[in-house]
C-alpha cells in the first residue's frame, strides 16, 4: 500500500517521525526520533509484565472510560450484538464491531444506527484455539471497544484519519499512558470484503488498538489496489473502523504475566482449587514473569531452552496452568454463545459451539476436575454480572444444553474406539493416517484425534497418526463461514438480461385478494415475460409462486399462456410460460389470472409458520430460531433449532398455542419501516427468514408483537383467517434441527379427518368402540408378544424332535455322516439352527425348505471335515440347480432360489458334491 496513506497531519503536527523497523521492516511513527523499531512483538518483549503502563483498572472502568471519552466528543453509544451474527449470512460469529454494519453498511445500501457511534462489541475468534492459555494473549471471546464514522463521498466528512489519531493519543493521554513510548505500526488491514490502511498501536511490545481506514471493496475482475493477493476498488463509502481490545488494556494496567491473570483471576482460583493445585506465580514467580516477558517474541520450545526450563518443570508448572487459563477463557465463550442462542450441532455455529464445549471437557478430564462444566459457566458469569447481567436469565437453559452435551459427548467416546479401528486398518498398507482423514473423523463421528492418537499407539497396526498442534485451529477455520455455491450462470445471464428493465410493481402487496389485473409486456426472453406490474407472487422465503395464465387481448383468437413459474431478479419479476414467450409482443396488454386455491393455501401456511414459529420458541425456549422452511398447499414444514427432541406434550402445547392465536383473531399487521429503527424495536429475531439488503424492509406483525418479522411473503389480515392448523408430526433432521410438519386451513381439516377416518377403520376391524381402541390394541399386543414367546419355544422344541428324526436317516458319504433332506414349514432361521446343532453333533447337513415360490437352501459342515470341504461350495452348487445363489463361511453357509421344480434335483447335486470334491 502507498505510503502516502499514512501521511496524516496530526504527526507532522505532533513531533512524530517516521521509521522503518530494523527487525521487520515495517513502517512506523512515534515521537521518539531514536527508535529503531517498530516496538511490536515479537520485535520487542514485553516490557509492561511486571511494569505496568496504565494506572491498575478493571474492566467495567475501562470499557465505561471509552465510551464515555467517545460520547464526549459526539459519538452516540450503542448497546451490544449478539455474538452470533444473524443480520449475516455469510459468517456465524460476530469477529469484530464492524462486523455489526458489514455487508449492507459499510457498501451504503443501509444508513448506519448512528453516525458516528461508539460501541464495547464482544466477540468470538476460534482460528487460534490452541493458543488459547499457551500464548498468554490470546482469547476466544474478547471485548473490542470500536468507535466508527460512516462517510459518504460527496457529502460532508464527518471526520477521518487525522481525528481518528488525535482521538487515540487523546484517550492514551487520559489513561496515563506514556505517548512517548507509544508507536503508530503501518499494517494493511483486510477483512469481510473491505480493506484499508491501518494503524496498530503499540506500546511496551503490546498492541493496544488498531485504526482502519477503510475506504476499498472487494472485486472480482481486477481493481486499483492489490492486497495479498486481492484486488480493491475504492468504495463511495469511507469509514473509522477502530478496535481497541478492553483486555489489552486491562492486561497493561495490572502487569500480570498474562492476560488471563488480569480479566479472570476469581475463576482461575476456583478451577486451581477444584484441581487441588497452586498457582504457579505463588511458587515459581519470577520463572513465570521471564516466561510471560518472551512469549510475544519466542515459541514455547524456544522459551523453554533459554530459560533452561527442564521437561518435568513444563509438565508439571506450565501446562497444567496452561489448561487451567483456557477452560477459564471457554466458560466466558460459552456463557456469551448459549446465552445468545447458539445450540450446539454438528453444523454453523452449533459447530463451533461444540468445538469449544468438548475441548473445555477434554481439558476439565486432564485436570481431573469433576465438576460439571456448566456449573463453571454459571461461576463465570456471576463474574460478569456487572458488565453483562443478561446472562443470568439462561442459567437454566446453559445448565440443561451442557448437561446433554456430556451425555453425548461420552457416548460419542464409547462408540470412537471401534470405529477409529477400522479407519485406521483403512492406512494399514501405507502406514499413516492422512491429517484429512482426521479431519473427516472428527467432523464426521465428533471424535477427538487425541482419541485416535491413542488407540493407534495401542493398537500396534504400525499406523502413524500425525496431528498438527493447530488441529482444531484449522477446524475451526473450516467452518467459521458459510461455504458459498458457484453462481448459477442462468441468474447471472437473468441479472445482465433485466438490469435495464424497470422494478415491477407488486400488486400481490396491494391487491392481495384480487385475482385478475391487466398489465404491459416490458420484455420477453427465453421463456420468460416481463411485465410493468403484476398479481403472480415469485418464489422466496420458502414459500411456492403462483400460477395461472396470461391472455392476450385479440379477441377470440388471443394467446393463453399458462404461468408455471414466476422468479424474482432484483425487483423485476419473470414470468415463466409454457409455450413461445415471444408470441407476445413487447407492449402488448395482457390479463393475468392466478390460481386462487393454490395463492390462499400458501397464504394461510405462511402466516401459519410464522405462528408456529412464535409458539416454539414460546414453549421450548427463546434459543429456537428457523432454520429453514417450506410452504405447501397441503402442508408446510418449519426446521427450528433445538437441543432435544420435541416431546409429544411440547408438540401438543405448541399445536395448542398456536390454535389459540388463531382463535383470538388478531391482526396481522403489514408495515414498511426503517431497518435500523426496527432492529432497536424488535431485535435480531427480525431474521428468523433472511437478511433483506436495504434500508426499509417489511415487517409482519402478529397481534401486539408476539411475532414480528422481516418477511416479504403474502400473508392473512388476520391470524383467524388462517384456520385451524394441525401439527401433523416432528422429526429429527440432524443434529441440533427439529422439523415440524403442519397443515393448516382446509387442508387441516382433511388432516384431521384423514386421522379420524385411519381410527374408525382401525376401531372396525377390532370391532371395539373407538374409545377403547388404545386398550384393545394394548390387550392385543400384549397377547402377541406373549404368542410370539409361545410360537418360539414351540420351533425349539420341534427342531429338537426334527434332529432326533434326522439323526437316524443319516447316510454315509466317504467316510462322513451326512444328512440331506427337505423340511416343510421351516424358515431359513429355522433351517441355519437345526443345521448348526447337528454340526455340533458330527453331522454334515444339506437342509432346504420350501415356501410359496422360493427355496432356501442351509448347508453344515462339522470342525471335523472343514479341511474336506467347504459348506459355501455345496450351497451355492445347489442354488445353481435352483436358479439362485448364496455363500457362507467353510462351516455354513446359505442361499436360496426360485425354481422349485427343481429342489429334487437340487439335493442330489449337493449330494453328488460331497461324492466328487470331499476328499
Amino acid at each position: 500500500m502507498d505510503k502516502s496513506e499514512y501521511r496524516i497531519e496530526y504527526f507532522e503536527e505532533n513531533g512524530f517521525v517516521r521509521k522503518e523497523c530494523k527487525k521487520c521492516g515495517s513502517g512506523f511513527w512515534s515521537r521518539d526520533p531514536d527508535r529503531e523499531i517498530c516496538g511490536d512483538a515479537p520485535c520487542e518483549t514485553y516490557s509492561f509484565i511486571g511494569k505496568p503502563i496504565i494506572k491498575e483498572k478493571t474492566a467495567d472502568e475501562i470499557r465505561e472510560s471509552f465510551l464515555a471519552f467517545f460520547e464526549s466528543h459526539g459519538h452516540t453509544r450503542l448497546k451490544r450484538y449478539p455474538v452470533v451474527a444473524r443480520w449475516r449470512d455469510d459468517l456465524y460469529l460476530n469477529i469484530a464491531s464492524i462486523s455489526n454494519f458489514q455487508p449492507f453498511v459499510t457498501s451504503g445500501k443501509v444508513p448506519p444506527p448512528a453516525n458516528p457511534l461508539v460501541i464495547s462489541q464482544p466477540c468470538i475468534r476460534l482460528e487460534d484455539l490452541e493458543s488459547i492459555g499457551k500464548s498468554g494473549r490470546h482469547l476466544t471471546t474478547f471485548e473490542m471497544m470500536g468507535h466508527h464514522a460512516f462517510n459518504k463521498r460527496g457529502v460532508e466528512e464527518l471526520y477521518w484519519k487525522n481525528d481518528t489519531v488525535r482521538y487515540c493519543d487523546e484517550y492514551l493521554k487520559q489513561l496515563g499512558v506514556d505517548r512517548d513510548s507509544v508507536t503508530y505500526k503501518e499494517a494493511p488491514w483486510m477483512g469481510g470484503g473491505n480493506a484499508g490502511p491501518c494503524l496498530e498501536v503499540v506500546t511496551g511490545g503490546l498492541e493496544l488498538a488498531t485504526l482502519v481506514f477503510m475506504d476499498l471493496g472487494l472485486t472480482q475482475n481486477g481493481g486499483e489496489t492489490n492486497i495479498e493477493g486481492q484486488w480493491y476498488k475504492k468504495m463511495d463509502t469511507y469509514i473509522v473502523d477502530t478496535g481497541y481490545g478492553l483486555e489489552r488494556f486491562v492486561w497493561a494496567s495490572k502487569g500480570t504475566p498474562t492476560v488471563y491473570d488480569a480479566i479472570f483471576p476469581e475463576m482461575i482460583h476456583e478451577l486451581l482449587t477444584l484441581a487441588g493445585r497452586e498457582h504457579p506465580l505463588e511458587t515459581h514467580r519470577e520463572q513465570l514473569m521471564d516466561i510471560a516477558r518472551l512469549s510475544g517474541v519466542m515459541k514455547k520450545k524456544e522459551i523453554a531452552k533459554k530459560l533452561n526450563m527442564t521437561s518435568d518443570f513444563v509438565k508439571t508448572v506450565i501446562e497444567p496452568i496452561e489448561s487451567v487459563y483456557a477452560v477459564a477463557d471457554h466458560t466466558r465463550c460459552l456463557a456469551f454463545m448459549i446465552a445468545d442462542g447458539i445450540v450446539p450441532s454438528n453444523a454453523k455455529e452449533g459447530y463451533l459451539a461444540r468445538l469449544v464445549i468438548r475441548r473445555s471437557f477434554r481439558m476439565l478430564k486432564t485436570l481431573t476436575i469433576d465438576t460439571p462444566l456448566e456449573e463453571l459457566v454459571i461461576s463465570h458469569i456471576k463474574l460478569l454480572h456487572n458488565s453483562f447481567p443478561e446472562l443470568e436469565q439462561y442459567v437454566d437453559r446453559i445448565s440443561e444444553i451442557l448437561s446433554l452435551e456430556k451425555t453425548r459427548y461420552e457416548e460419542t467416546l464409547i462408540k470412537g474406539e471401534r470405529i477409529a479401528k477400522q479407519k485406521l486398518k483403512e492406512y494399514r498398507a501405507i502406514g499413516k493416517m492422512p491429517l484429512d482423514a482426521a479431519i473427516n473423523i472428527y467432523d464426521t463421528h465428533g471424535i477427538p484425534p487425541e482419541v485416535v492418537v491413542e488407540i493407534a499407539s495401542e493398537s500396534g497396526d504400525g499406523v502413524a497418526v500425525g496431528i498438527p498442534d493447530d488441529f482444531y485451529s484449522q477446524v475451526a477455520k473450516m467452518h467459521a463461514e458459510e461455504k458459498k455455491g458457484e453462481v448459477d450462470p442462468v441468474v447471472v445471464s437473468q441479472k445482465e438480461r433485466t438490469k435495464t428493465s424497470p422494478k415491477t410493481l407488486k400488486l400481490y402487496y396491494d391487491k392481495p385478494t384480487e385475482t385478475e389485473f391487466e398489465a404491459t409486456v416490458l420484455d420477453t426472453f427465453d421463456d420468460f415475460i416481463v411485465l410493468d406490474k403484476t398479481l403472480f407472487y415469485p418464489e422466496g422465503g420458502g414459500q411456492p409462486a403462483d400460477t395461472g395464465f396470461l391472455t392476450t387481448f385479440a379477441g377470440t383468437d388471443g394467446t393463453e399462456l399458462r404461468v408455471e413459474e414466476v422468479l424474482s431478479v432484483d425487483g423485476v419479476i419473470l414470468h415463466k410460460v409454457a409455450g413461445a414467450a415471444n408470441s407476445i409482443d413487447k407492449g402488448a396488454l395482457v390479463r393475468g389470472r392466478i390460481d386462487y386455491q393454490r395463492r390462499m393455501a400458501h397464504v394461510r401456511h405462511h402466516s401459519a409458520t410464522h405462528i408456529v414459529l412464535w409458539a416454539a420458541r414460546t414453549v421450548l425456549g427463546g434459543h429456537v430460531w428457523q432454520a429453514g422452511a417450506q410452504k405447501g398447499e397441503d402442508r408446510s414444514r418449519i426446521d427450528i433449532t433445538h437441543f432435544k427432541r420435541i416431546s409429544r406434550e411440547e408438540r401438543s402445547e405448541i399445536e395448542m398455542l398456536a390454535n389459540k392465536m388463531v382463535m383470538r383473531n388478531e391482526v396481522i399487521g403489514v408495515h414498511i419501516e426503517d431497518k435500523n429503527e426496527a432492529e432497536k424495536k424488535y431485535g435480531f429475531c427480525l431474521y428468523q427468514g433472511g437478511v433483506p439488503a436495504s434500508k426499509e424492509i417489511r415487517i409482519v406483525q402478529l397481534g401486539a408483537g408476539e411475532d414480528v418479522q422481516a418477511c416479504a411473503g403474502t400473508h392473512c389480515s388476520k391470524t383467524g383467517e388462517v384456520g385451524p392448523i394441525k401439527i401433523l408430526r416432528t422429526e429429527r433432521i440432524q443434529d441440533g434441527i427439529e422439523r415440524l410438519w403442519y397443515s393448516a386451513g382446509e387442508a387441516a381439516v382433511r388432516a384431521i379427518q384423514a386421522r379420524e377416518e385411519l381410527i374408525a377403520k382401525s376401531a372396525a376391524v377390532l370391532r371395539v368402540p373407538q374409545e377403547k381402541l388404545p386398550a384393545t390394541v394394548a390387550r392385543f399386543f400384549d397377547e402377541w408378544k406373549q404368542l410370539k414367546k409361545d410360537n418360539e419355544r414351540l420351533r425349539e422344541e420341534l427342531a429338537e424332535l426334527r434332529v432326533g428324526w434326522l439323526k437316524g436317516h443319516a447316510k454315509t458319504i466317504n467316510g462322513m455322516n451326512v444328512i440331506a433332506d427337505v423340511l416343510p414349514d421351516a424358515d431359513t432361521k429355522g433351517l441355519m439352527k437345526i443345521a448348526a446343532q447337528l454340526a455340533e453333533a458330527e453331522f454334515l447337513t444339506i437342509l432346504m425348505s420350501k415356501q410359496d415360490n422360493h427355496v432356501s437352501v442351509v448347508s453344515s459342515v462339522p470342525a471335523i471335515h472343514k479341511t474336506r470341504i467347504s459348506a459355501s461350495v455345496v450351497v451355492k452348487r445347489v442354488c445353481e440347480v435352483l436358479g439362485g445363489g448364496g455363500g457362507g463361511t467353510p462351516e455354513i453357509a446359505q442361499g436360496g432360489g426360485e425354481n422349485v421344480a427343481n429342489i429334487e434335483e437340487a439335493l442330489l447335486a449337493g449330494l453328488r458334491v460331497l461324492e466328487e470334491e470331499s476328499l
